[in-house]
């Protein structure tokens, strides 16, 4: 992002998710975004489903929701990063999400480096405990100062 405009950080996020196949796929959809912070959120669908028998959100899918908020944090931190890339992303499942429920994920860039972003992030499905948490690393490529995008 190149931007310190808030319109244009959230155009740009848009426009990131948006350009992700399987973000599509999983009908992903920009809640909010925030100088190093995102939220996502995943409707529940009965294409997602891991487990027939319950209903219950396939763990990958919930991986994806976690890896796109966390990518799309990074690329909102203030240090204007052209480009992300996970290296890392560790997700403790701590719970299935209830059936039927949409899945918002909320991710904070909590340091960056030259080259590597830290993230952490959650999911949550409006119960009072987390389904899942991340903690991750993600290739950044600095921002061209004085070039416009």
């Amino acid at each position: 992002m190149q931007s310190d405009n808030p319109q244009d950080r959230e155009r740009i996020a848009r426009a990131f998710v948006a350009a992700l196949p399987f973000a599509r796929a999983l009908n992903l959809s920009l809640e909010s975004i925030g100088e190093g912070s995102a939220a996502l959120s995943m409707p529940w669908s009965d294409r997602l489903v891991g487990d027939p028998a319950t209903g219950v959100i396939h763990g990958g899918a919930v991986f994806a929701l976690l890896d796109t908020c966390a990518g799309t944090a990074v690329l909102s931190h203030p240090s204007r990063p052209r480009s992300t890339a996970t290296l890392d992303l560790r997700i403790d499942y701590m719970r299935a999400a209830v059936p039927g429920r949409r899945i918002v994920a909320r991710a904070e860039c909590f340091h960056m480096a030259r080259s590597v972003a830290f993230v952490r992030a959650t999911a949550e499905d409006g119960e009072s405990r987390p389904l899942a948490t991340a903690a991750g690393t993600f290739a950044v490529e600095a921002a061209r100062r004085g070039v416009p995008e």
